[in-house]
């Protein structure tokens, strides 16, 4: 798998409690710094000097992180240092063979950072130059020693699989074999990037301690293609534990496919692409089981299962019943699926235990024509669906979604300016 290459999605934001966040850059840039101040034990600077008399580089450098000499650092280690008079910093790692290493230079010019994790339990020699007006480089280097493989380990997977397609209203989701603290959350979201051709506003959530989903402003521009990256390698996630492996997942997004079911008219308003293209009658909930008023997407898609109850309502109430064409949108078991016994009553009134019913005709059509993550919005109906019940990720304000980011919100800059990237529940018994 690879990285995406294309225009960027903003969902990170400022590193809090003195982290850095770390923006895409050369590893040559040209800035004017001021401010020269030491770090960290043992820092490695350029100490003046030079043969015949000559007068010292007006520049100059100094690593603080990592020391000189340093061991057991993480493999996920950015290079920091400070400079004076520098007219062009540039910053170099080299394994113990010499190999360099791939990195970037942070935004504002005072750190660096390598693409991958470091290898474990290797050696490396981190070279800062900087160069003064005088055209003279000062020079400051530190090796350090990163620390042995760790025996926690946390593994990292994505629910999407490589160049899935998927609809408009699918959440990018990634879920984590164990609980992340909240203090090293927002470590892990400034790792966590997408990218979308075209462009796209959107940003992380976290809906539970060991998942965490991805979505845009709006609803994913139909057709469009967007690239996600967890770089979790060698990053501490608390309790002496770290990340196991770097994730990077591409998918397409396919047409805008938007249903929209009415409980006054007991009609749903199939869209795509912006077109209304066809109206299905439909029966929601009873008043005893009413059907959830909110904004949903269809999470799994079975062919032919059975709904069976028995052991959930018990023998009065439970039923055991075939159905065809199911689409599950809620945890709590709610569905639009066919249902050829209320075809009858379909547009007329409400008579299931809370699902969508629809006739076996139109429960074909919509399963053929529907991808996971395609939206469904039902209206005016006697309950509200509760956050949390299936992937409601649109079920909220965008204002109230930021709200569960580990990271504070910053908005797309500007046309025209550099933008970095962005930074399971069980199933219940289904209801028909």
């Amino acid at each position: 798998m690879r990285a995406g290459q294309d225009e960027p999605i903003r969902g990170g934001g400022a590193r809090r409690g003195g982290r850095r966040a770390f923006a895409a850059a050369v590893l040559v840039a040209t800035m004017a710094l001021t401010a020269c101040t030491g770090g960290g034990d043992k820092p490695s600077s350029w100490q003046g000097g030079g043969d015949g008399g000559e007068k010292a580089p007006k520049a100059a450098a100094t690593i603080s992180e990592p020391a000189a000499d340093a061991k057991d650092v993480p493999a996920t280690t950015a290079i920091t240092f400070t400079t004076k008079e520098a007219k062009e910093t540039a910053v170099e790692l080299k394994d113990a063979t010499g190999k360099a290493v791939e990195g970037t230079l942070a935004a504002d010019g005072r750190s660096w950072e390598p693409a991958t994790a470091l290898d474990y339990a290797q050696t490396y020699t981190a070279t800062v130059t900087a160069t003064g007006d005088d055209g003279k480089p000062a020079t400051a280097t530190s090796t350090f020693t990163v620390m042995a493989k760790p025996a926690k380990q946390v593994r990292v997977t994505s629910f999407l699989g490589d160049n899935q397609v998927v609809g408009v209203g699918m959440p990018l989701i990634v879920k984590f074999g164990r609980a992340i603290p909240e203090d090293y959350r927002d470590d892990m979201q400034r790792r966590m990037t997408v990218t979308a051709q075209p462009a796209q506003e959107g940003i992380w959530r976290w809906i539970s301690p060991t998942e965490v989903h991805y979505r845009p402003k709006t609803f994913w521009k139909a057709n469009s293609t967007v690239s996600y990256q967890v770089r979790a390698n060698g990053l501490p996630l608390g309790d002496g534990w770290y990340g196991r492996s770097d994730l990077t997942v591409d998918v397409k997004i396919g047409p805008s496919f938007v249903m929209t079911v009415d409980n006054r008219t007991k009609r749903m308003t199939v869209t795509k692409d912006g077109k209304a293209i066809k109206t299905i009658l439909v029966s929601l909930g009873k008043k005893s089981t009413p059907s959830s008023s909110g904004t949903m997407v269809v999470i799994e898609k079975l062919r032919h299962t059975v709904f069976d109850t028995m052991e959930e309502l018990g023998p009065e109430e439970g039923y055991r019943t075939e159905i065809d064409y199911a689409q599950r949108l809620t945890w709590g078991g709610e569905f639009i699926h066919a249902a050829p016994w209320s075809e009858g009553v379909q547009g007329r009134s409400n008579v299931s235990h809370g699902c969508v019913n629809v006739s076996m005709k139109d429960g074909n059509w919509l399963f053929a024509n529907t991808r996971l993550g395609d939206p469904i919005t039902v209206k005016g109906t006697e309950r509200k669906l509760q956050n949390g019940n299936g992937w409601t990720d649109w079920n909220m304000s965008w204002d109230e979604y930021v709200k569960g980011s580990a990271l504070p919100y910053e908005p797309p800059a500007a046309p025209g300016d550099d933008a970095g990237p962005a930074a399971g529940t069980p199933s219940a018994e289904p209801t028909a």
